[in-house]
């Protein structure tokens, strides 16, 4: 029962068809349930072009050959398969095959006749594998193939050739293939044969039944070429049981029912699906009413006063306003209608064909109320009716509203008025049409000036908005154009000053970019020398007292000249960083640790340009084995924190040189804590600690102001 409901609501795939085939074939046990089977295979070959349905079909009739007229039954199926898909080029074969082996197994005298005929109609006929079926033909005749068929089966060789790239292109992409099958439906429509037409159509609606263009091109071709009742009518059907939703299908479906003459009341009750049909615009409901409303109109002979067609019409036309205003409004909030096109069209027909200007009036009034009033077409449409099929006085009245109403081409307005007075109208018809067109123009002419005003105004402002972005943009540029004064040693001194100092604390020699200047010794300020840090970077040096630094850090910066790195002492100098940025006077307190190594030479603290020491310096030995010996003191606790200490080598011209990087394995012994209060000290936290083990070392890690980060 839910496949009987499913199939009368939608079309069934082949593959579903198949499968309740196979139940329904299963549980039949007499001639009834044959029969039953029997309508079942009509049902399912009539949605879509099935191969497997028609042989499954054929083999299933000749069951029932015993059956009185079971032969001509299976003869009847294999033949109407054969014209359904019998010139399939990849499927049609099986159909074929099965049809002779059929033939071939009933001992009658005529049947060689009939397998003659098969293979002759098969081999005319441009398939696949049709060599082996000629092969076949060959040894299974006793007789000489005759010449004709020779020359159709060569034919058909031919026409193979033009068809196989179509075919080709077929198998090689994957469904639903539509473009493929686009082009082989106009392949097959420049050379014209309506049977291979509809067997493209057909097949490319299995795959496409979705696609309403499809239904639409395939309909038209059948509306204009073949005309033919029974099929027409059948794809129109289809058409809208696969896409409902399209309006065009079902007012193709009303048109061509119209066309082969269908009783009035089945046209009716496919119409009143079509209102069920659920479309997703307002104004598709207006095309269907339309459709209909025009099948009605041509059903009315207007040689009468009164008929039941006319009042059949007019009832309609009522209806329709009700639908669209009632059903339509509620669903889509809008009619979908705005030109009231339904009523237009009634006016029109009341006035031309009924004589019934009154009506008409009456109908051109409530389009008129419903927001028309402002265009000027509106009412030129109604003055025509009106000139056409009423009176002077009324075509008079109309324009004169026109003149008051318009507001899209009221000089348009005015101009027909004018001439219409010109030419029929008295002296005081025409003072009055004169009045009443210049005092609107005049209102119009005020309305466009004050709107004018106001576009101007809106103009003047974006302008003025514009002009106040590009000053800002100037400025911006301007403040740019003024930063980049400072140079990239400022602002690179900026950037680091705005880092913290555990930030600082990874950061490695190797990758500086700029030239770091120190502040001069006393003395020393016209001389300032600059050292190369690991990675080839100059340094100048520095030995005031960092109190002063900060005073005079900024001037010496700028005013002080960069001079040229000395490679030749890189073998006696050595990198120094990971310092704290609180230590005072970096010269006194590094200089004992390293004069254990050897004679120093010079101590190199960098500042920053705010007088800010920076963490790291550059020490210069006065023996190269002073500075190898220096190596040794790498990670030395220097007021809490490990001291780096590295060779000083130019990374440009060294580039192999591997400069520190923090390890990034795992450190059994080595615990990273997180969470700690700000009033954490070193000795809590190493208490704390000692219960758990002995402390090796421990370092809590602060910003360059030397609080606890």
């Amino acid at each position: 029962m839910a496949r009987q409901k499913m199939s009368e609501i939608f079309p069934l795939t082949e593959e579903l068809w198949l499968e309740w085939l196979h139940d329904e074939i299963s549980m039949a046990q007499d001639g009834l349930d044959r029969e039953h089977v029997y309508d079942l295979f009509e049902k399912a070959v009539k949605d879509y072009i099935c191969p497997n349905i028609w042989l499954e079909y054929g083999q299933y009739s000749v069951g029932g050959i015993g059956q009185k007229g079971g032969l001509e039954k299976v003869r009847s199926v294999f033949e109407r398969a054969l014209s359904s898909v019998g010139l399939h080029m990849s499927k049609g074969l099986a159909l074929w095959e099965a049809y002779r082996e059929f033939e071939s197994a009933i001992v009658e005298a005529a049947r060689l006749e009939k397998v003659h005929s098969l293979f002759r109609r098969q081999l005319a006929i441009p398939l696949y594998d049709m060599e082996a079926t000629f092969a076949e033909y060959e040894e299974w005749s006793e007789d000489p193939i005759p010449e004709s068929v020779i020359q159709n089966y060569n034919k058909a060789l031919q026409q193979l050739e033009k068809y196989k790239p179509y075919e080709e292109a077929l198998l090689q992409a994957e469904a639903p293939r539509l473009a493929e099958y686009q082009a082989y439906i106009d392949f097959e429509m420049k050379i014209g044969d309506p049977a291979r037409i509809q067997l493209i159509f057909e097949r490319a609606l299995v795959e496409n039944c979705l696609v309403p263009d499809l239904w639409i091109r395939y309909s038209q071709y059948l509306d204009r070429q073949l005309k033919v009742k029974d099929l027409v009518l059948s794809v129109h059907n289809r058409a809208i049981r696969n896409c409902p939703w399209t309006v065009a299908l079902w007012s193709r479906y009303l048109l061509a029912m119209e066309r082969h003459g269908v009783d009035h009341q089945v046209i009716s009750v496919t119409f009143e699906k079509a209102l069920n049909a659920g479309f997703i615009q307002a104004t598709d409901y207006v095309e269907i009413w339309q459709a209909y409303l025009d099948y009605l109109r041509r059903r009315v002979d207007f040689k009468q006063d009164s008929s039941k067609e006319l009042e059949e019409l007019r009832a309609a036309f009522t209806r329709a306003l009700e639908y669209l205003k009632q059903e339509v409004e509620e669903r889509f909030n809008e009619s979908g209608d705005p030109s009231c096109v339904i009523m237009q069209n009634w006016a029109r027909i009341e006035a031309r064909l009924c004589n019934n200007m009154q009506k008409a009036r009456e109908l051109w009034d409530s389009i008129m109320t419903r927001g028309n009033a402002k265009y000027a077409n509106m009412w030129l449409e109604y003055y025509n009716l009106e000139r056409a099929h009423g009176d002077t006085q009324h075509c008079r009245k109309a324009l004169h509203r026109a003149v008051q109403c318009t507001s899209d081409y009221p000089e348009h307005v005015c101009e027909v008025l004018l001439t219409m007075e010109r030419t029929e109208g008295s002296l005081e018809d025409w003072d009055i049409a004169v009045q009443k067109t210049e005092t609107r123009l005049a209102r119009v002419n005020e309305q466009r000036m004050k709107a004018a005003e106001k576009e101007a105004a809106l103009v003047q402002q974006e302008e003025e908005k514009a002009e106040q972005r590009k000053r800002a943009r100037a400025e911006k540029k301007a403040l740019k154009k003024k930063k980049k004064i400072r140079g990239p040693e400022k602002r690179g001194a900026d950037e680091d000053d705005e880092k913290e100092w555990g930030d600082d604390e990874e950061e490695q020699p190797s990758k500086r970019r700029r030239v770091e200047n120190s502040i001069p010794a006393a003395g020393e300020t016209q001389n300032v020398e600059v050292a190369p840090g690991p990675a080839g970077k100059c340094a100048a040096v520095d030995v005031e007292p960092p109190s002063k630094q900060k005073e005079k850090a900024a001037s010496l910066k700028r005013d002080m000249p960069k001079v040229l790195h000395d490679s030749s002492k890189d073998s006696i100098t050595v990198f120094v960083s990971n310092l704290p940025y609180s230590m005072q006077e970096p010269d006194a307190k590094l200089r004992p640790l390293f004069e254990a190594c050897g004679e120093v030479v010079q101590i190199r603290p960098i500042f920053s340009n705010r007088g800010d020491f920076r963490g790291y310096c550059y020490v210069e030995f006065k023996e190269e084995k002073s500075a190898l010996q220096a190596l040794e003191m790498d990670r030395k606790s220097v007021e809490g924190r490990p001291m780096f200490v590295s060779p000083c080598v130019d990374k440009s011209k060294n580039p192999d040189f591997k400069v520190f990087r923090y390890s990034t394995s795992l450190e059994k012994h080595k615990l990273f804590i997180s969470g700690l209060p700000f009033s954490c000290t070193k000795e809590e936290l190493e208490e704390i600690c000692k219960a758990h083990g002995t402390v090796k070392d421990l370092r809590l890690v602060t910003n360059r102001a030397g609080k606890p980060k």
